[in-house]
């Protein structure tokens, strides 16, 4: 039997990008919080600006976000819980809170990939190339853009969308993820989906 076209009606996007928010829904309620938020809320807008065009581009987006040892959560009380609680992350939850075409899964590690449905997710999609952005940037956007290089993704990491709570130390994660895992960080506002994907339909029409 062939595979169906989508996960049960759910994922009806088609598309060889994808574009990656890792940990923006975070309360930040740990030490060193103040310190990545201030970093983090520069990298937030260029982000939401960036959503705003993959959309407009079709491109899906995924929130691959930590469930912060909740077993029992799901991600809509994750959402509910910085935006409503007073914590430290709501202004980052408020700008980047998820519309109800995107995509989430719940990671209970630092990468995306580790014992969560994005490898699934990505299938069924079609993506080839993911661009990756969120927090933090030497820790878990790290760790889900190795094992993201390790299963063969080109990576797009754009340089103003990440943070962390050193800025050196998101520096040094970004020579890595370049020099590396081979990922393009070019600044947001050069993140061209609709050249993106214009060579993603050139690829079809020859096949």
């Amino acid at each position: 039997m062939g595979k169906s076209s989508d996960l049960h009606g759910n994922a009806p996007d088609k598309s060889e990008v994808a574009l990656l928010l890792i940990d923006v829904i975070n309360d930040l309620e740990f030490e060193g919080g103040e310190e990545l938020l201030r970093n983090a809320l520069p990298a937030a807008r260029n982000i939401v600006d960036l959503k705003v065009r993959a959309r407009e581009a079709n491109v899906p987006v995924i929130y691959a976000n930590d469930n912060f040892g909740r077993w029992r959560s799901d991600f809509n009380k994750t959402i509910e819980h910085c935006l409503r609680d007073r914590v430290r992350g709501q202004p980052i939850a408020e700008i980047l809170r998820p519309g109800d075409d995107d995509y989430f899964v719940l990671k209970p590690k630092h990468s995306g990939f580790f014992s969560t449905t994005l490898d699934l997710l990505l299938e069924y999609l079609g993506a080839r190339t993911l661009v990756l952005t969120g927090i933090a940037g030497n820790n878990c956007v790290l760790f889900t853009a190795n094992d993201a290089y390790m299963r063969d993704y080109k990576l797009i990491i754009p340089a103003d969308c990440l943070a962390s709570i050193k800025q050196m130390d998101n520096d040094n994660a970004l020579k890595q993820m370049q020099e590396v895992l081979k990922a393009d960080i070019r600044l947001s506002i050069e993140v061209d989906f609709a050249r993106l994907r214009s060579g993603e339909q050139m690829r079809a029409a020859r096949s």
